[in-house]
Parts: structure tokens; C-alpha cells; sequence
């Protein structure tokens, strides 16, 4: 069961977050334990040699990690990262950032997700990360 539609978590992100344009993020896909976050890159992610910049993929990592934790807890602005461990497996081509969230487990007080990063132009993995967060 989700506590928050796909709607209600771009307009909370936008809230909790707002220095952060949400305008280049939407969400592919949404069921009760997996997330497909996609994000419109742009010359802003962008690092010397055309490629998206390591930053970038880590913010994706942890963002769909943020909302798919979010979609299942509720509006809980205060849910923080605790762990971020990623692999940077190949050179990202330009294109749509696409990450695929995936809970592994959520317990109590901490919850714990994978994310597969790929774009939409290179269906390999460029990136794997797992993330940890903390529930207050």
C-alpha cells in the first residue's frame, strides 16, 4: 500500500527541497517496493568530457531512494541519508538519467534500497549504488 501518489512526491520534493529544481524530474513507474525516477539532464549536470558528472548520479541515487521511502512512510521530510556506497561502472552517455530504485529492506529506524542507474540512450548499468537512510 503507498501513503503517497506519484503527484504528491514530486509536490513534496518540491517543498522539503525548495532550492531544488524538481521541473527536470519525473517518475516512470511506482509500486509499493520500486521507484523509476527519471531526470532530464541538462548543461547544469554535465562534467569536462560531455559526460554526466558523478554528483549528478549520486543525486539521483539518493533522490529515488528518498521518494520511494517516501512513498511508502508519508510526508517525512525528516528521513535522512545515512549510507550512499556507488560504483561507477561505465561512462553515462548523454540523455535522460534514469534511476530504478529498489527496496531492499525497511525496518523500524532504518531502511535500506539498491539503485540502478542507466540513460536512456545506454540501457547498460553506468552506475549501482545502495543507499541507507534513517526513519525518525
Amino acid at each position: 500500500m503507498l501513503a503517497m501518489t506519484e503527484p504528491e512526491l514530486l509536490a513534496f520534493l518540491a517543498s522539503a527541497f525548495p532550492r531544488l529544481d524538481v521541473k527536470p524530474f519525473s517518475i516512470d513507474r511506482l509500486t509499493s517496493q520500486e521507484l523509476v525516477l527519471r531526470l532530464a539532464t541538462n548543461e547544469d549536470h554535465i562534467r569536462p568530457g560531455g559526460t554526466i558528472s558523478g554528483p549528478t548520479l549520486m543525486m539521483m541515487a539518493d533522490t529515488a531512494t528518498w521518494l520511494l521511502l517516501t512513498s511508502q512512510i508519508g510526508p517525512v521530510a525528516l528521513a535522512v541519508t545515512t549510507n550512499l556506497n556507488i560504483h561507477f561502472l561505465r561512462k553515462p552517455t548523454m540523455g535522460a538519467l534514469i534511476g530504478k530504485a529498489t527496496m531492499l529492506k525497511r525496518g523500524k529506524r532504518i531502511a535500506t534500497a539498491q539503485v540502478e542507474l542507466t540513460t536512456d540512450a545506454q540501457p547498460d548499468l553506468v552506475a549501482h549504488a545502495t543507499v541507507s537512510y534513517s526513519i525518525p
